[in-house]
């Protein structure tokens, strides 16, 4: 059942249409025949027409039997050929699936105690996978020494598009508890069918492995029907030869074919020669233990996985048998991310195989987007495949493998953040961003927690340089700390001298920097964390609001009715810009800062959506507080300005307010400033 075995399983749909016979009245000189037709000479075969040299040449015997395929064939093939594969090269993958079902067949049987086993012949034969091409005659031959077709098999499995015999036989060998033959590949009936993307005709040479069997021969132009003819000389196994069409000569070259078989078929279990050349030589090293496989294999295969000459820094080699079959290598690359891996315009990096067969290079839904810097082989043989193998199915089976895989991987960055804290951290500092997205990006609570766990940020209780996990924050708290405090600045310096700051640091509370332009969003989504809330230093200064404007500061300050007049002042004068003016104990050295709610999204939304609002609107939107430090000097001073000096209190007010927006983060162009602090420091410099 080699390359038809299988891929053929529901009925077909379709027309007929003229078939292109060949002159079936004289035996067939050549085993490779020309593209052109069957003249009855001898044909010229290239220098890479071996095989009619190493075995004798099939002769037809008996009369030809032209059938019809089962329904309208002629539409599904149409479909076959024409729309379901995007590549023509496919083809190729197909029919070394199919050959590789056979050869598992016959490797099942022989070893089984089945009333089958007792049948086979010749069971000490080579079994592997030859491929021939044949440039002059525009001809591409796969043969293979497995399990072979009786007639019946052939009409049954090429006959009816749709009908799967390597699906047919898991099927009968599972009613009887068996696993062993979890290797066959074939699971719809459209593979072989994908050859007639390329060919004018195909040939089928089998004889079944079944003791007595005779030989026969198949063929078919697609157009809706197909010959059966019994054949002496055929060997045990199943040739193909693949007459192809003008415009896809480039299938009988040599190399072409190499590397789609290097591209797709690298690492079926069978030995695959193309021209009497194996050409599957790396193993499949998914499939082995863990312990087996040295560093220099994983490099190699690296390498060849992901068409880079770096080393992977990290190794995950997975095996799992619940809840999914998973057989996988996942590596964290050594360089650095390219463009491409920065954008999520780019593929994730994992190749899908089922049973060493490659699916899908750039497996789309297998890992998360944020993890499209990994590079590996995923291998599942509970994966659904539709029919050209290109799309997968099962919305749910892969939406729970890509939950195992990636809480797997999370699991496995966690073990080595612990064990080697100096290889993650030169790992963080290059892709701590792709972590981010996925907190952004994830709709699932507890895999952002799971993410959250691989952040680091300096903390105040930490020197200069020194990064800390959440986790670790958590465990340096007392019981009764609920927060996780966080504080975003564009350094450290900046962030210990930040007004925000003031009052936790008094209070000896860890604060965490955050200095990249995102951190603060990511952790306003993350939300909480060990079952700490994520807050804000700039959000806790609102909870506490109730900061007494009733009762006079101390001897020094500002008294209450001061500091009403100052209020009433300040309002007026920036009106339209601020909402509310109201005192605060919280700042020590600092004359004043702006509230407003959110003030990380209020931030983000100044950097990418401002521009194109007017000063009015944008501060109607913000509508940010002034709180004011009544103890401070300039403060102080103020107030004596609002009634010896209008104009340069008017002046201070306004510098007053842009530098709070400054140091908020909210002033989308600070250069705009430049003017009004030169206005103010000629009107303080008249007198001098």
């Amino acid at each position: 059942m080699s390359a038809l075995r299988a891929r053929l399983g529901s009925s077909v749909f379709l027309s007929r249409l003229l078939y292109h016979s060949i002159n079936k009245s004289k035996p067939i000189k050549c085993l490779t025949i020309a593209a052109n037709g069957y003249s009855g000479k001898p044909l010229v075969t290239s220098k890479y027409s071996t095989v009619s040299h190493q075995q004798p040449a099939e002769t037809t015997k008996g009369n030809t039997e032209r059938k019809e395929f089962q329904a309208e064939t002629r539409m599904l093939l149409d479909i076959v050929a024409r729309s379901l594969y995007s590549d023509k090269e496919v083809f190729i993958r197909e029919l070394i699936s199919n050959a590789s079902d056979a050869l598992e067949k016959f490797r099942y049987l022989s070893v089984s105690a089945t009333p089958e086993s007792q049948k086979l012949e010749n069971m000490d034969r080579a079994l592997e996978i030859k491929l021939t091409t044949d440039k002059q005659n525009r001809t591409l031959t796969f043969e293979d020494s497995g399990i072979g077709m009786t007639k019946e098999e052939l009409v049954s499995n090429l006959g009816t598009i749709a009908r799967s015999g390597s699906k047919s036989f898991i099927e009968e060998i599972k009613k009887q508890g068996a696993e062993q033959a979890s290797s066959i590949i074939g699971q719809f009936g459209v593979g072989f069918y994908s050859a007639f993307m390329v060919a004018d005709k195909i040939e089928v040479f089998t004889r079944s492995s079944v003791a007595g069997s005779p030989g026969y021969k198949w063929s078919s132009d697609g157009s809706g029907t197909y010959e059966i003819q019994e054949v002496d000389g055929v060997p045990i196994g199943t040739k193909i030869v693949v007459y192809l069409k003008t415009d896809c000569r480039e299938f009988s070259d040599d190399a072409t074919v190499k590397n789609i078989i290097m591209k797709y078929s690298n690492f079926i279990g069978s030995p695959i020669l193309l021209n009497s050349e194996q050409i599957n030589s790396i193993k499949p090293l998914w499939l082995m233990e863990s312990k087996e496989v040295t560093q220099e294999q994983h490099i190699e295969f690296y390498r060849f996985i992901s068409n880079s000459y770096d080393k992977p820094r990290f190794t995950l080699h997975y095996k799992t048998d619940a809840p999914l079959s998973i057989r996988s290598i996942l590596y964290v690359p050594e360089g650095k991310p390219g463009l491409f891996e920065l954008s999520r315009d780019s593929d994730v990096g994992v190749a899908l195989y089922s049973r060493k067969i490659l699916i899908k290079s750039k497996a789309e839904n297998i890992l998360p987007k944020w993890l499209r810097f990994v590079k590996g082989v995923v291998d599942s043989e509970d994966i659904p495949l539709n029919l050209s193998r290109e799309l997968l199915q099962n919305s749910a089976l892969i939406a729970k493998l890509r939950t195992v895989l990636t809480n797997r991987f999370l699991k496995f960055m966690v073990d080595t953040a612990n064990k080697d804290p100096v290889g993650y951290d030169a790992f963080y500092k290059e892709y701590s961003l792709f972590f981010k997205e996925g907190i952004v990006t994830n709709q699932n609570s507890l895999e952002k927690e799971e993410i959250g766990k691989l952040l680091r940020f300096e903390s105040s209780k930490l020197e200069n340089g020194v990064k800390t996990s959440l986790a670790d924050y958590n465990a340096r708290q007392t019981n009764d700390q609920k927060n996780i405090y966080y504080l975003a600045a564009p350094s450290r310096e900046l962030a210990q001298s930040s007004p925000y700051y003031e009052s936790l640091k008094k209070r000896d509370v860890e604060v965490l920097f955050c200095y990249e332009m995102y951190d603060e969003l990511v952790l306003l989504e993350l939300k909480e964390f060990g079952g700490r809330s994520l807050v804000s230093v700039e959000n806790d200064m609102q909870k506490d609001p109730t900061d007494s404007s009733e009762s006079i500061i101390g001897s020094d300050d500002l008294q209450q009715g001061q500091v009403n007049e100052l209020v009433s002042f300040l309002k007026s004068n920036l009106s339209g810009k601020v909402f509310e003016v109201r005192t605060t104990q919280k700042l020590d050295s600092h004359p004043c800062v702006i509230i407003v709610p959110e003030m990380a999204a209020a931030r983000h939304f100044i950097r990418t959506q401002a521009q194109s609002l007017s000063d009015e609107n944008r501060f109607a939107l913000l509508r940010p507080q002034l709180e004011i430090n009544p103890k401070h000097p300039i403060i102080k001073k103020l107030h004596k300005l609002t009634s010896s000096d209008k104009e340069l209190a008017n002046m201070v007010a306004q510098q007053l307010f842009s530098n709070a927006m400054v140091t908020a983060g909210l002033l989308m162009d600070a250069r705009n400033l430049i003017t009004n602090i030169n206005d103010l420091l000629v009107k303080a410099l008249e007198k001098h």
